[in-house]
C-alpha cells in the first residue's frame, strides 16, 4: 500500500463523514436559526428554548436519512475491505 491509497482512504473517510454528520447539523444550525428570530421578535431570551427543537430536528433529520447513511458506510466499508484484500500480500 504506498501513500497515494492511504491519501485516497483518507479523504474517502472523512467525505464520509461529511455526508453522514451534515444533514443533521445543518438542520441543528437552521432551526436555531428560526428559534433565534423568534425569540429576538419576541423578546423572550431564554437560553432553554432552543435545546428541544434542535433534538427533535436532528432526531427527525437521523430518521429520514438513516437508510442512506447505512447504505454509504456499508459501501465505504466493502471497497475498503475489497482494498485491503487485495494489497494483501
Amino acid at each position: 500500500m504506498n501513500v497515494e491509497t492511504v491519501i485516497q482512504i483518507a479523504a474517502q473517510g472523512l467525505m464520509t463523514v461529511v455526508y453522514i454528520v451534515g444533514p443533521p447539523l445543518a438542520a441543528a444550525m437552521l432551526t436555531g436559526l428560526i428559534v433565534a428570530i423568534v425569540q429576538a421578535a419576541t423578546q423572550i431570551q431564554e437560553t432553554s428554548i432552543t435545546f428541544v427543537p434542535k433534538i427533535v430536528a436532528v432526531a427527525v433529520t437521523l430518521i429520514y436519512t438513516s437508510r442512506w447513511n447505512i447504505n454509504h458506510l456499508t459501501s465505504l466499508f466493502r471497497e475498503l475491505m475489497q482494498r485491503f484484500d487485495g494489497g494483501i500480500s
